[in-house]
Formats: structure tokens, C-alpha cells, sequence
């Protein structure tokens, strides 16, 4: 694509193109005045001065209406991808900084940027648990959400509670901290069985399709690198090939934000704004919440990349 430089044969001084400023009597809205200045000259020919000419922009987050008329005096002229962007992109509020993305972001406020993946599946393990620590661990809670890339919503839930057999008496902090109850996992199938009935419901979503692409969202490694592998391996169980690729989304947090969340969900949450969905530490509703900070990251413009390293 030509540039505005080699298009303008006689080189203005440099502008500052934007800027951002509260304006109108709601907060949530935003002013961007735009100042443009013409070359005299364009492609050789004369351009009297009344075609040099400011513009005013008025940007409503809600609606994303944008006044274009002045934008034709200058589109042969000005054929900047990063005025496109600001023009065509802007729709809604941001809130913090997308580290690394720049304005690639602004251009995906108003729309979610095409992923990676067709489907994320949100998956937020709970396992019993004690202070000191028991060994092994076993999952007693298996949710997983059904994420669709383009518009990040959710489109189908698996939520199972597992039989613990090692330890099948839930401690009394295990059930402080989860709000499982014994009752909650009498009875259940065993890791056995809910993993059969995981890949019944991930043929019935079509997501074993290979033309499908689909990956495992957690909050942290732990999930899938150590939990599931961990007590497969002591139970003798394979681990499905689907669940040895995931994205950590901590790492994508971190990449999209620039800080680390240290308390992860609760952190994340913070960052961005948003009201913690349900109880911590329910597998869940930590899953929901999951859903929703990438909701959020996607509205903003961030890619979601795998994080997790081949096995």
C-alpha cells in the first residue's frame, strides 16, 4: 500500500494526528478532534488553500457513530492503514493498555478480531485437598465451557462432579474452600467414566472434527500439566491428546495487560473492570469468569496463542 508520504510530493511538518480528551456532559464518552494538513501540491497538482481543512470527530461509545464527510476532502491524499483504523475501528471504551498490540487494538474495539481457534474450552478443575496437602489429589469437579472464537460466547457447558476414590472423605477445608459437599460427590462416576463422557460430549460438539480448530483455556498450568496427567498416571488412564495443548491465561493476561496477576482470577478481574462472577474456587463459576476476561481481551483486540509447551 502507498503511503502518505510518497504521495505528497512537498512534506508538511510533523503533526500530532489525535488526541483523546473527556469531552460532553456523560464520562463514558470521548472527543477525538483530528487536525489534517494538505500538502499545496498533491500528485503535482494545485490544491487551493480552502482544501486545507480541520476535522472534528465526534466518537459515542455506545453507538461508535462516526461523521465521515470531511474524511472524502483527503481520502486520495491520506491513505494512512493507522487513520483507517482510528476511523473505522474505534467503537467502545478501553480501559488500560494492550501491551505489544498498539493499534491494531483501537481497530478491533467496535468488533472481536478474527482468532486462532474456532472454539475455547474453559476448563477450571477442583480436587480434594487439605492443609498439609494430601497425596495424591484427585478432581472432583470437571466443567468445561464451550467457547465460540468469533464471538466469545458461550455455546455449550460439561459439568460433572467426579467420585474421589484414594481419599473419598472430603476434608472439611476442601469443602470451605470449593463449597463442595460430601453429597455433592457420593455417587458420582469415577475419573473413568466422566473422561469417557468428555469425549462423548466433545464428538457430540463436533469438535473432534479435524477440520475444527479448538484448545483448553485454564487459569494457570496446573490443570493440565500436572492435575489430569498426575492422576491419570496413577490410576493407569491415558490422557487424550486434546487436553495436552492449552492456553494459560495468566501468560495471555500478562502479554495483553503488561502485569502479572498474582492472585489470578481476582486480579485479572480488577485489571479490567469486571464484577467476579459466582464463588472462588468453584470450578464453575471460575470457568464463567474465565469466559469472561477473555471476552474482554478479545473486545480489545488481543490474539489468543497456545502457551503450553508440546508434551
Amino acid at each position: 500500500m502507498v503511503s502518505p508520504k510518497g504521495l505528497l510530493e512537498e512534506q508538511v511538518p510533523p503533526l500530532t494526528l489525535f488526541q483523546l480528551k473527556p469531552g460532553g456532559s456523560c464520562s463514558a464518552d470521548w472527543s477525538v478532534q483530528l487536525s489534517l494538513t494538505v500538502s499545496s501540491r498533491v500528485r503535482g497538482r494545485e490544491v487551493p488553500d480552502a482544501a486545507r481543512c480541520s476535522m472534528i470527530v465526534l466518537l459515542h461509545t455506545t453507538a461508535g457513530k462516526l461523521h465521515l464527510k470531511l474524511l472524502s476532502r483527503v481520502r486520495n491524499t491520506l491513505h494512512s492503514p493507522l487513520l483507517r483504523g482510528i476511523f473505522q475501528g474505534c467503537g467502545s471504551t478501553t480501559t488500560g493498555k494492550l501491551a505489544s498490540h498498539g493499534f491494531a487494538s483501537m481497530a478491533a474495539m467496535s468488533s472481536f478480531p478474527p482468532q486462532r481457534y474456532h472454539y475455547f474450552l474453559v476448563l477450571d478443575f477442583e480436587a480434594t485437598c487439605d492443609k498439609p496437602q494430601i497425596h495424591p489429589q484427585e478432581i472432583i469437579e470437571f466443567p468445561i465451557l464451550k467457547l465460540n472464537g468469533r464471538t466469545m460466547e458461550i455455546e455449550s457447558t460439561f459439568h460433572m462432579y467426579v467420585q474421589p476414590v484414594v481419599h473419598p472423605q472430603l476434608t472439611p477445608f476442601c469443602t470451605e474452600l470449593t463449597g463442595i459437599i460430601q453429597a455433592m460427590v457420593d455417587g458420582q462416576p469415577s475419573l473413568q467414566q466422566v473422561l469417557e463422557r468428555v469425549d462423548e460430549w466433545m464428538a457430540k460438539e463436533g469438535l473432534l472434527d479435524p477440520s475444527v480448530k479448538s484448545i483448553f483455556v485454564t487459569c494457570g498450568d496446573w490443570d493440565l500439566k500436572v492435575m489430569l496427567p498426575g492422576q491419570c498416571q496413577y490410576l493407569g488412564l491415558p490422557v487424550a491428546d486434546y487436553f495436552k495443548q492449552w492456553i494459560n491465561l495468566k501468560k495471555a493476561y500478562s502479554f495483553a495487560m503488561g502485569s502479572w496477576p498474582k492472585n489470578g482470577l481476582l486480579d485479572m478481574n480488577k485489571g479490567l473492570n469486571l464484577q467476579h462472577i459466582g464463588r472462588p474456587h468453584s470450578g464453575i463459576d471460575d470457568c464463567k469468569n474465565i469466559a469472561n476476561i477473555m471476552k474482554t481481551l478479545a473486545h480489545r483486540g488481543f490474539i489468543f496463542k497456545q502457551t503450553s509447551k508440546p508434551f
